[in-house]
């Protein structure tokens, strides 16, 4: 996968409401849990998600663009996505101070886009 739609939400992951909040949902790694979502954002060819993963990481964030979301279940409260803990944990590091800027989301878009087959 290029960036090309590496910030946009695969079509029907949402479900049937595109509008439903994912703030505290549990974020689920192909192999187990890795945090909660902290933050998100919908906005077109721009949707992330900031996942707090400090219980497992020591007080770690990280990005993940919206096409790493595979499934939302609304009602067990949980965001899958198709990526391992150690590439996560592998991630470029979060800075809030930067995360919504340019230069970062490049480095993670060459990141997450480096795993094409997985997606």
């Amino acid at each position: 996968m290029t960036n090309e739609g590496l910030w946009s939400y695969r079509e029907g992951v949402y479900g049937p409401d595109e509008t439903m909040s994912v703030i505290g949902f549990d974020v689920e790694a192909v192999d187990g849990k890795v945090g909660l979502v902290e933050e998100e954002s919908n906005m077109t060819d721009d949707s992330y998600v900031v996942a707090d993963v400090g219980s497992w990481l020591s007080g770690r964030k990280v990005v993940l663009p919206a096409s790493t979301v595979t499934r939302i279940d609304r009602h067990e409260r949980k965001m899958y996505i198709s990526r391992t803990k150690q590439e996560i944990q592998d991630a470029p590091e979060y800075n809030a101070a930067t995360y919504r800027q340019s230069v970062y989301r490049q480095e993670l878009g060459g990141y997450y886009g480096n795993f094409s087959a997985a997606l």
